[in-house]
């Protein structure tokens, strides 16, 4: 750094920020990226289902060789609006830019008055549920401790709440399996489904005393996101298109054997002394794009557990201009935030959607061919979507740096005193620089590699 440059400030290191400091580092700029957690995967580490081990590992490798690359500086365990202030480090610290790649790691909250005050007592919400999902088999593992109950409710109708729907019904199926001395394992009854395990066992989820969770679901069918709508559809398309998502949806159902209920929208709690003991819904009519309630026809829903995913959005910095639920952004093109002229949002940050198919609003189509070989499509949608991610950061980053060229560079000793005080984090953190050494150290136990060795297979 004996030479004026730019040097910019990326906070969150998954899917957005490394795609960012890749970009950067291509124009010789120096990157350093701020994660809030030991590991940069973000959503990949703690929300795609621990089934997913060859893409989750593909994805992780991908930001790895992203962040190892030269000119990006890496500081884990640091969290914007905590550890650093929002307006201090877009005034004072005096980065040519910073980007915003925090993700949406709050949950839309669910609209029933009080329904928060009983959280971990018969009610959750997605985010934490499905992290509890992938790292509870962990030896050292000291997060939210939850059971899984049979009958239990999901609200919600997007991607995400099939994997939680899914989640429920593999650990409820494997509890049962288990006490009834059936040995298989979660990676086979995910792999080969629910319904073709109990069949080559020769019995039903009635045999095993499994009634099943349902999920329950304020619109129709055909209005769940699990497929994209063209821009300005016809009623054709969105003919198509419902079709499509009915197919998904019951293609799901037969592999897993979950209920689905259709225009319920929850409105009020039930409470049984400490807990929550389930919802009343109350049906809806579809008009002209709405869902519309119909009067008198409340159903109260008894259920040991309820979990709400509605979605995702992103957690508040103290400092950071929003409207509503997401960052108030003056260019959704470029990302950039009203009030600044260095500042810039990129990925689930600027959307509030924690589904990352609509958060990016990603132009794909799912295949009809996906769709009728539904053994692996979530993974393969998964995989299409992260290919429009990096293409979209890359066009914003695109952007950002030729406004940063518009900009005089940074005096060599800038650079260097921006340098110094990125190092005396890394110390606080007790990184010492290696990633390489740390990302090893702070990786978590992997269930797969448990079974492996729990067989002999290592």
């Amino acid at each position: 750094m004996n030479h004026p440059g730019y040097f910019v400030a990326i906070f969150g290191g998954a899917v957005a920020g490394s795609e960012a400091a890749l970009q950067l580092s291509r124009r010789g700029i120096y990157t350093v990226v701020f994660e809030q957690n030991f590991l940069p995967y973000g959503k990949i580490e703690d929300g795609l289902p621990k089934w997913h081990v060859k893409l989750r590992n593909k994805e992780e490798e991908k930001i790895d060789e992203k962040i190892k690359q030269p000119h990006v500086f890496f500081v884990p365990k640091v969290k914007l609006g905590r550890d650093i202030d929002f307006e201090d480090v877009t005034k004072n610290w005096g980065f040519s830019a910073v980007l915003l790649a925090t993700g949406a790691w709050k949950d839309r909250p669910l609209t029933i008055a009080g329904i928060d005050d009983y959280i971990g007592r018969g009610f959750y919400y997605q985010n934490p549920f499905v992290a509890w999902f992938n790292h509870n088999h962990e030896p050292d593992y000291d997060g939210l401790q939850l059971e899984t109950y049979d009958d239990a409710i999901v609200v919600g109708g997007g991607l995400a709440s099939l994997d939680v729907i899914k989640i429920l019904m593999l650990e409820t199926t494997l509890q049962a399996l288990k006490q009834r001395g059936y040995q298989t394992g979660m990676f086979t009854l995910e792999h080969e489904g629910i319904a073709k395990i109990l069949e080559s066992l020769g019995v039903t989820l009635s045999d095993l005393g499994v009634k099943g969770c349902t999920l329950y679901y304020r619109r129709q069918v055909c209005d769940m996101p699990l497929s994209p709508l063209p821009a300005n559809p016809t009623a054709q398309q969105l003919e198509k298109v419902g079709a499509v998502r009915a197919k998904i949806l019951n293609n799901f159902q037969a592999k897993y054997l979950f209920r689905f209920r259709e225009c319920h929208a929850p409105v009020e709690k039930i409470v049984a002394g400490d807990r929550l003991a389930g919802l009343t819904f109350r049906r809806t009519n579809m008009v002209e794009g709405k869902a519309v309630p119909i009067p008198a026809s409340d159903e109260e829903v008894r259920s040991p557990l309820v979990i709400s995913s509605i979605g995702s959005i992103p957690e508040g910095i103290a400092g950071m201009p929003a409207r509503g639920d997401v960052f108030r952004i003056r260019d959704p093109e470029s990302g950039a935030v009203e009030g600044y002229e260095n500042v810039f949002a990129l990925g689930n940050a600027v959307t509030g959607r924690g589904n990352i198919n609509d958060s990016l609003h990603h132009g794909r189509k799912v295949s009809e061919h996906v769709m009728d070989n539904h053994l692996h499509w979530l993974e393969e949608d998964y995989e299409e979507l992260l290919r429009q991610t990096s293409r979209e950061v890359e066009h914003k980053i695109s952007m950002i740096s030729d406004q940063l060229t518009k900009k005089n560079l940074l005096p060599a000793e800038t650079l260097q005193a921006l340098l110094q005080r990125i190092q005396e984090w890394q110390q606080r953190v007790k990184y010492d620089g290696n990633y390489d050494r740390w990302i090893a150290s702070h990786l978590p136990p992997r269930l797969e590699n448990m079974l492996a060795d729990a067989n002999g297979q290592h």
